[in-house]
């Protein structure tokens, strides 16, 4: 029973059966030959270069290059202070410790006259995290090399914490003082 398939390939009577969807003839340029020009293809000139490249170096050594690794000289280091609107880019070596980035990123906020003002100048009123959600803050005597991370976080320093007989408290202040100053400013 004929389908609409064999219709079609039963009125195909224009085409070559044979070599049906098929070149006669398969592309002079594709294969090599040009067209245009019936005699042998001109040789295109190689440029002259070096066979072996590793002959004109001194030979390689792997056990020198293992111990040898290129020494970090300088770190690029963004540290967002609280409350500011994007991070302050400071340039410290990998020897320093991490009271020193404190102080340079203080230093270099003030300088580029960012806004809000640091409320307190001295550095060792500041914490750093390695973000706004890590409650930890790094050892002011760690160097930097060691931290494993070039991206930091700058917070206030929380004032110590007092024990008292009933538990611990805030120095200075109680939660629910804390609260009502939230309230009346709309911050916290």
């Amino acid at each position: 029973m004929p389908n609409s398939k064999t219709q079609r390939r039963g009125q195909e009577t224009g085409k070559d059966q044979i070599g049906r969807g098929r070149l006669a003839e398969k592309a002079s340029s594709f294969h090599g030959r040009n067209p245009m020009v019936t005699g042998e293809p001109k040789q295109l000139r190689r440029p002259k270069t070096v066979p072996d490249i590793r002959s004109a170096t001194i030979p390689f050594q792997a056990s020198s290059v293992l111990e040898e690794r290129p020494r970090l000289t300088k770190l690029l280091l963004n540290v967002t202070i609280q409350g500011s609107m994007g991070p302050v880019q400071v340039i410290m070596t990998p020897e320093s410790k991490v009271i020193d980035l404190i102080a340079a990123a203080t230093r270099q906020y003030v300088k580029e006259g960012r806004r809000p003002a640091l409320t307190v100048a001295d550095p060792s009123g500041y914490d750093l995290h390695y973000s706004q959600f890590s409650l930890q803050s790094l050892g002011r005597e760690e160097e930097l090399i060691s931290l494993g991370s070039r991206n930091f976080f700058l917070c206030l320093r929380k004032p110590p914490v007092a024990e008292t007989d009933g538990g611990v408290t805030m120095s200075g202040s109680s939660c629910s003082k804390e609260a009502v100053k939230a309230t009346k400013t709309g911050f916290s």
